[in-house]
């Protein structure tokens, strides 16, 4: 049985493809099938638009703060889908909805993809994890290359025009204290919340 969606904290969260277009130094796949206290959520294959919304119905979306796009891949990789999820929780529930992302989406997609979240995603978070883009290429080795860094930093900007809270992300163990006083002036730069996340 595929985990589709899983509780961590105070959160609903939702695993909807495993495909990445990173390879990050740093990322859980490497050492682990789980987070926290879900099961494995390797997925056999990515589940529908209609078999996310009857794992979503599962569960009582009142006992919670919050449904978060985020498993074991990049949720931004099914963006559309993701999207009509997103309007189905909606229509249920005044639930906040946030897509925890690396922020690659319009490489994916080929197009500004920002504008397409407004009105239905209230959130955003965007690990950041470098202060620039050579260092950016080898902690997060995105398939795109270079052109990443400023690629994300363009996504999360964009971000600050359609959805009300961005944040961006560093992970402690891959950052230094200097890395993230830089890392928080870029996010400040474009408008986002920074914040230092433990390792886990």
């Amino acid at each position: 049985m595929m985990t589709i969606t899983y509780p961590v904290t105070t959160g609903l969260y939702v695993n909807i493809t495993n495909r990445c277009p990173c390879a990050c130094t740093f990322c859980v796949r490497n050492k682990k099938d789980y987070v926290f206290e879900s099961d494995s959520l390797w997925l056999d294959r990515e589940p529908t638009v209609q078999e996310i919304c009857d794992s979503l119905d599962t569960w009582d979306l009142s006992k919670y703060e919050e449904v978060v796009f985020c498993g074991f891949g990049e949720p931004t990789e099914r963006l559309y889908d993701l999207l009509e999820v997103a309007k189905y929780i909606k229509s249920k529930s005044d639930i906040k909805i946030r897509i925890n992302t690396n922020g690659l989406a319009d490489l994916i997609w080929k197009q500004s993809t920002a504008p397409k979240l407004k009105g239905v995603i209230d959130a955003v978070s965007i690990s950041l994890n470098a202060t620039n883009k050579e260092d950016y290429l080898e902690v997060v080795r995105p398939k795109f290359g270079i052109e990443s860094f400023d690629a994300m930093l363009q996504f999360t900007k964009d971000c600050t025009e359609y959805v009300p809270s961005v944040m961006m992300t560093v992970v402690d163990v891959v950052t230094t204290k200097e890395e993230q006083e830089k890392c928080r002036e870029i996010c400040e730069s474009v408008g986002a919340i920074f914040r230092v996340r433990p390792y886990n």
